[in-house]
């Protein structure tokens, strides 16, 4: 996937000096859906990741998962919101977060730890 995000950064300058209003305004909204309000960073980011495997955009998985991982969700967070994403969208969600999602958390090495309860 590395080659395709470097691909993938490639195209977005290319996108900007192509269309730059419109990329302009999207990275106005970005940052203003993007910042701390009611909702944690974590929270916008594990929300942001479940609509990313519910409309399969690998791209997107990948780099909500560590932003996610950034704002300091664990493996156990990010999968319980796959979980909800796989309710939601079904067999094709189930795919992605098999393939793409666990890939994903693999090579970022976030590592596994069980659910303890009280």
């Amino acid at each position: 996937m590395s080659e395709e995000l470097k691909e993938l950064k490639t195209q977005t300058k290319k996108l900007w000096k192509e269309l730059p209003s419109v990329m302009g305004a999207f990275i106005k909204l970005d940052k203003e859906c993007s910042k701390e309000g009611v909702l944690s960073n974590k929270t916008k980011e594990l929300i942001a990741l479940g609509i990313s495997i519910s409309i399969r955009c690998e791209y997107c998985i990948y780099y909500h998962t560590s932003e996610a991982i950034k704002y300091g969700a664990s493996r156990a967070e990010i999968l319980e919101a796959a979980g909800v994403s796989i309710l939601i969208a079904g067999g094709s969600a189930e795919t992605y977060v098999a393939l793409v999602l666990l890939k994903a958390l693999d090579e970022l090495d976030v590592k596994f730890a069980a659910l303890v309860s009280d």
